[in-house]
């Protein structure tokens, strides 16, 4: 900290220059990020609500039922009429607070102390936190060849010990959305908790499913389905960090809550304390400022961009990892090790990611990338070609 106050202005112009180092989602050329600019409807509203905190609710009445309605929006989206959960971090956040409730329940109910998550090999990296900071043990069911959940192995890995089943609806690497339907029965039959992590498909496949869009169920219409993830700062664009997790029944949340002896609430079921109740303002405002229609309309455009760019890459000679369910496209030069051609990309100013299972370059379609984007992007790769 320096001595002296120093002019406002001038640590403005400094964080200006500092800012510059950042990458800038209006150029088009991050394309490996699942996240995007926020409307600037919901900045707007976000600013207005900085000073809130939902770790106090009775002190900010106001903003907690803003969560509340939040919520109650999203379960309605995911087909559960009464809703329970919070609007947290992000998916990471969501995720570990879905475990944590199925340990804790299965504790309670079930007296396992020593339990075990069934988890994909493409499932996100945030199981492996909350495994970690749980004191749980992985157990990964194998991808079949279309790079989803196989069933067969799944059932294969469940055991006394096993306390949840994880499936993705929009993986991180190629956004394919599991067998949840078929997981969902399992789960139910076996009596084991069963979370689904939307963080990516959530504000996109119910809208794309009205549209016509042939994909599979995912959300509470399943009677095995107990939480689901779904994050608003991805495709709901709202302003980071806006995550959701959202729960079947409230003794999910009951059976993680400790005592907040000082506080207006008595118990507290959230990971933080602390929670800044702007991210539930500005989701709340952009939920109703698009509605069921705009957000129909953005994930249309967004899955336009996506079978534009998979079927120019084709016709230019690359190859296509599978053919995309959600707005991701990955790709390889049949030709070219995958990290040269990240490399190349990046040298042209190009934000790519290279997935891991399979290794292939992964574009993510978000709104941010618009058409005159891919078509810069795709005559660089014919040149590269």
């Amino acid at each position: 900290m320096d001595d002296k106050p120093m002019d406002k202005q001038d640590i403005l112009d400094e964080l200006e220059e500092i800012h510059k180092l950042d990458s800038d989602y209006a150029e088009g050329r991050i394309l490996g990020s699942m996240c995007t600019e926020a409307h600037p409807f919901a900045k707007e509203v976000y600013c207005k609500f900085l000073d809130t905190n939902l770790g106090d609710p009775g002190l900010f009445k106001g903003t907690k039922s803003i969560e509340n309605k939040v919520v109650k929006s999203i379960g309605e989206m995911l087909s559960l009429g009464n809703a329970y959960g919070n609007i947290v971090t992000g998916g990471t956040e969501a995720n570990i607070m879905a475990i944590r409730a199925a340990r804790n329940h299965a504790r309670k109910y079930k007296g396992i102390t020593d339990g075990e998550i069934i988890i994909p090999d493409s499932a996100h990296f945030s199981f492996k936190k909350a495994a970690d900071m749980l004191n749980l043990k992985i157990v990964e069911a194998k991808l079949d060849e279309n790079y989803k959940i196989d069933v067969e192995s799944l059932k294969d890995v469940i055991s006394d010990k096993t306390v949840a089943i994880v499936a993705i609806a929009g993986t991180t690497e190629l956004g394919l959305i599991d067998p949840i339907e078929e997981i969902s029965e399992i789960a139910f039959e076996n009596n084991i908790y069963f979370h689904v992590d939307a963080a990516f498909g959530g504000f996109s496949i119910p809208f794309l499913r009205q549209a016509g869009y042939d994909l599979p169920v995912f959300d509470f219409s399943l009677d095995g389905v107990c939480s689901i993830t779904v994050d608003p700062h991805k495709m709901g664009l709202a302003p980071i960090p806006a995550g959701g997790i959202i729960f079947r029944k409230e003794e999910y949340l009951d059976v993680m809550a400790v005592d907040s002896p000082y506080l207006t609430v008595k118990t507290q079921s959230t990971i933080v304390g602390t929670r800044l109740g702007a991210s539930s303002a500005a989701t709340y405002a952009i939920m109703k400022y698009f509605g069921k229609e705009g957000y129909l309309k953005l994930a249309q455009g967004m899955m336009n961009n996506t079978h534009f760019l998979a079927e120019n890459l084709k016709k230019i000679g690359y190859e296509i990892i599978c053919e995309p369910e959600l707005n991701i496209v990955a790709f390889n030069h049949p030709n070219m090790e995958t990290n040269e051609l990240a490399l190349k990309l990046e040298e042209l100013g190009w934000k790519v990611s290279v997935s891991k299972c399979p290794i292939a370059i992964r574009i993510v379609l978000m709104n941010h990338i618009k058409k005159r984007h891919l078509e810069e992007l795709l005559e660089d790769l014919k040149e590269i070609f």
